[in-house]
């Protein structure tokens, strides 16, 4: 029963839909919902409030994608899981997801790289893609509706930059173009921070025309080439688009104005989204709806960041642990918290993922059922306040303890139901789980045997003695007719 929930990709349900007596797949029962009813953390706003859309049952969403210059690390996939959740959520919940991820295929990362090692920065950018998309498919994150690259969109970033220009809120130097932050009457609003209290630059590269600036917070639109560095042509002489110029055409460009939630990593509130949203309001844009962080994931209590030198492969991590278990780290905890990501934390997923699976082994066979429309409504109600995964992954745990509990008192239509929804819940927070018969050590089937034979000669506290130190070691012996049935705790 709940191995037919798992593994399967939610689609988009009716508007309207009757709870199912025969499956409890999670698009048959999502909650009918013609708008959002998730309440989101807003960055903007500084609290907890509705997620309004601008057209009734759509969701357009767009997050910042990665700079293709080395593989992601375990903070990139904290980000990924976060906005897949939210994604699988939503659309379970009824609604039509337009979920839009870019690629920033030119940046300094990537030139930088690519005149160290010698290489084309396109021979290192289209590696770099392909491994991304490798370890969000070992992590079971969804590909995105669309996804655009900058280099796609320079032509549109030099007609953004010079409608800037006309209306005196940029300006050229000897080396570039900047937006004046001065002409953005309420710049530093994700920031929480006045102007003058912003720190110099948003990140951009010491430049040489740095010193002509008109204010230290101003930023690059577009950076004159070096020798030998990849250019576009531009009114201003071949360069390339600043970092910050990117994003914010191919979002207005693919979801338009005013669309619904802008997302990513924490570290980009400030500089990279505030500066999204000053060319926006600088060109009277009306720009994102609702802003979206995800917290940092910390290692030995510290940020993770490359400055650091405590990165971690995301490839890596899961060659070294089932990448599942990451995702389900990543649930554990509420997205705008940090996470602690030790061999320990990794360690304990893993422990709780293999109890679902051995759930998912023993409630195979049990017979089609409904989920609970109320523990769905529950379900359902925990992850609009805020996308409380953790919650959820409570319920979750919650309804296989159910389950098991009836299964072991004989109550197969409780366990189903149970099992059902269960099954459900983990489909839409995208945990696939392993219902495969799981071999058994030699060493732990003959004590099963040797137990199964004491009990068999009533000699019960040996009986009971090998139950122990099976348990002990993290097996579980259950009797039938047909002999011990030997399962992971």
């Amino acid at each position: 029963m709940f191995s037919a929930l798992v593994g399967t990709t939610p689609t988009v349900p009716p508007r309207r839909h009757r709870l199912s007596a025969q499956k409890a797949h999670a698009s048959d029962v999502a909650a009918s919902k013609f708008d959002s009813m998730i309440r989101l953390y807003d960055t903007a706003r500084q609290e907890v409030r509705l997620l309004q859309l601008r057209d009734p049952g759509k969701v357009s969403i767009y997050v910042c994608g990665p700079t293709v210059y080395a593989p992601p690390h375990m903070g990139h996939g904290r980000m990924a899981l976060v906005y897949d959740s939210l994604r699988r959520y939503l659309v379970w919940s009824g609604l039509e997801v337009t979920f839009v991820s870019n690629i920033t295929d030119i940046e300094d990362k990537i030139i930088q790289r690519a005149e160290e090692e010698g290489r084309d920065w396109r021979e290192i950018t289209d590696k770099c893609e392909k491994i991304w998309f490798r370890a969000m498919d070992r992590i079971n994150v969804q590909r995105p509706d669309l996804v655009p690259h900058a280099t796609e969109y320079v032509d549109a970033m030099v007609e953004l930059i010079a409608d800037l220009m006309r209306k005196d809120a940029a300006y050229s130097t000897s080396d570039g173009v900047y937006l004046s932050v001065a002409s953005v009457g309420d710049y530093g609003l994700l920031a929480h921070q006045s102007l003058d209290d912003l720190v110099e630059g948003g990140g951009d590269r010491t430049l040489v025309g740095s010193a002509e600036k008109r204010h230290p917070g101003d930023f690059a639109l577009w950076k004159l080439a070096k020798p030998g560095e990849p250019s576009w042509p531009s009114p201003w002489g071949e360069g390339r688009p600043g970092w910050h110029t990117e994003c914010v055409v191919m979002s207005l460009d693919l979801l338009g104005e005013g669309f619904d939630l802008h997302a990513g990593g924490l570290d980009l509130c400030f500089p990279h989204h505030e500066n999204e949203r000053a060319q926006a309001v600088a060109m009277g844009y009306t720009f994102a709806q609702h802003w979206m962080h995800n917290g940092f994931v910390e290692l030995g209590g510290e940020k993770m960041s490359k400055a650091l030198g405590n990165t971690m492969n995301l490839l890596d991590l899961t060659d070294a642990y089932d990448p599942r278990a990451y995702r389900l780290l990543v649930l554990q905890a509420h997205y705008r918290s940090p996470i602690e990501v030790t061999e320990g934390t990794l360690v304990a997923a893993g422990a709780a993922l293999d109890r679902l699976d051995a759930f998912a082994r023993r409630s195979a066979s049990l017979p089609a059922a409904p989920a609970s429309t109320g523990l769905l409504a529950q379900f359902t109600e925990t992850m609009d306040n805020d996308l409380d995964t953790s919650g959820a992954v409570d319920l979750l745990f919650r309804q296989v303890r159910e389950a098991n509990t009836a299964l072991d008192a004989g109550d197969t239509d409780r366990a189903a139901v149970a099992a059902a929804t269960a099954g459900v819940i983990a489909e839409v927070l995208g945990l696939v789980l392993d219902s495969s018969e799981e071999v058994v050590p030699a060493d732990v089937q003959a004590l099963a045997d040797e137990r199964h034979a004491a009990r068999n000669a009533r000699d019960f506290a040996t009986a009971d003695r090998l139950r122990d130190e099976l348990a002990g070691a993290g097996w579980l012996v259950e009797d039938s007719a047909e002999g011990p049935i030997v399962r992971r705790a």
